[in-house]
């Protein structure tokens, strides 16, 4: 690319917030300066012909784990696994790095550790734990774009979980920050209970881990939220929804005027336990992945917009950790998906008669909105910037290890046959991901909320 100089990229099907068209997007310096009908006679043209171009995705449910355990991904791999992904921006969750992204020195910290490592744009969410209230607002100050906490265990001893006292102190200052709270909605009683249940049952049967994280631990969990939501009136967003039976609580909630949003992720879109064998803990997430019926209510959930968006909720670990053939008690938590989500999302959307604006609107649109970055990305149009994907939504794919471009190439989608491939990725109008091939260097940058 030669500075200055005005490029533009021309489609038969460029997916715009008013639906697809042909359309020739022209960038000067990174950003969108027009969205037109033809391409201008002086422009240098990129004809990506019948091939679609989707904005660049926005994932604000990533675990990149560094500084601290980077064996289990960091910045460099997590961020090439987006770009081959469709990925232009990624939101990192503040546990399983060391230390955990509570404080302004631990974000700093984190800064240090991503500079000269990221093949795509990175923001970071501030963590919410028993104790740290007085950090909100400095690291509002800081940069973070919102705050995240658990209710239940989280899996990692540094970042606590947060009781009932501790977050209604938090919420003062997080309503005066006016970012999100991000919340993973699952309560620790009715786990305890279906678990005491279950002391003599066999934990390498995925039936036995469903029964041990029951719909009730996420139905109780909401409808707290809700209750302080009123209360407080601060940005919830609810991540990782498992559990359609909590859209009811949710639509009523919404429809009350409360400032809440959802997210689901791909895995419970796509994957369903009466397909789990017993041992396949590369399955394991929390919460869990649950009934094809429940599969498809979520899908009515995102079709009627109780459901907002859908993030990864990339959480890898080394091999070693998911216990592959053992106790699902046992293994770690986390499914990695960066480098499959559009095409899994792209498989199980067109079979229900969506279209690539819906997934737009879920996977970039809707996440940058979260993010409070709708105004530099998140949407093919005029002055953001030029974060493009070229994805052919006709060719086949089958998922295989040198397609994962994370750490570990661990994955509930090995040897699946999906539909949707990423070709090229385009990062502020420079290509980072070219079939199969990265950019030289990375040229990712961060957003900070201040900025």
């Amino acid at each position: 690319m030669v500075p200055g100089e005005q490029q533009c990229w021309v489609s038969k099907r460029v997916v715009t917030p008013e639906g697809v068209r042909p359309a020739a997007v022209v960038v000067e310096d990174g950003v969108i300066v027009a969205v037109l009908d033809t391409a201008p006679a002086d422009a240098h043209v990129h004809d990506w012909d019948g091939d679609a171009l989707l904005p660049g995705l926005v994932d604000t449910h990533v675990h990149i784990n560094e500084p601290g355990r980077t064996e289990w991904e960091g910045f460099e791999t997590a961020t090439r696994a987006a770009a081959s992904g469709g990925f232009t921006t990624v939101v990192d969750m503040p546990l399983n790095c060391l230390p955990e992204t509570t404080t302004v020195a631990a974000l700093e910290i984190k800064r240090a550790a991503a500079a000269g490592k990221c093949w795509v744009d990175w923001a970071a969410w501030g963590g919410a734990v028993d104790g740290n209230q007085e950090h909100m607002l400095p690291l509002a100050r800081a940069g973070v774009l919102g705050y995240k906490c658990f209710l239940v265990y989280p899996g990692c001893d540094g970042f606590t979980s947060i009781g009932a006292e501790n977050l209604e102190q938090a919420l003062p200052p997080i309503v005066e920050s006016g970012l999100p709270l991000l919340v993973h909605a699952e309560l620790q009683g009715p786990i305890d209970a279906a678990c005491a249940r279950l002391h003599d049952a066999d934990w390498r049967k995925y039936a036995t881990y469903l029964a041990s994280r029951p719909d009730e631990a996420e139905l109780d969990a909401i409808a707290f939220l809700i209750g302080l939501c009123r209360r407080y009136r601060f940005r919830l967003h609810i991540v990782h929804l498992a559990t359609a039976l909590a859209l009811p609580m949710l639509r009523e909630a919404k429809a009350e005027g409360l400032p809440i949003t959802v997210e689901t992720c791909p895995h419970y879109l796509h994957l369903s336990a009466e397909e789990i064998a017993d041992g396949a803990t590369e399955f394991k997430c929390a919460p869990p992945i649950r009934s094809a019926a429940n599969r498809e209510g979520l899908w009515e959930g995102l079709r009627e917009g109780v459901i907002d968006l859908v993030a990864t909720d990339h959480s890898p670990c080394p091999p070693e950790m998911k216990k592959l053939g053992g106790r699902f008690d046992e293994a770690w938590g986390g499914i990695a998906s960066l480098s499959t989500a559009l095409s899994v999302m792209w498989t199980e959307a067109a079979a229900r008669g969506f279209s690539l604006t819906d997934i737009a609107r879920w996977m970039s649109a809707a996440p940058a909105a979260l993010a409070g970055l709708q105004n530099q990305i998140g949407a093919i149009a005029v002055e953001r910037y030029a974060n493009f994907v070229r994805f052919s939504p006709e060719m086949d794919r089958l998922i295989e290890k040198d397609g994962l471009h994370y750490r570990h190439k661990v994955s509930p989608y090995m040897g699946k046959a999906l539909r949707g491939v990423v070709k090229t990725t385009v990062l502020r109008g420079v290509p980072a991901y070219i079939d199969g091939e990265f950019s030289r260097e990375p040229a990712g940058r961060e957003y900070a909320e201040n900025t």
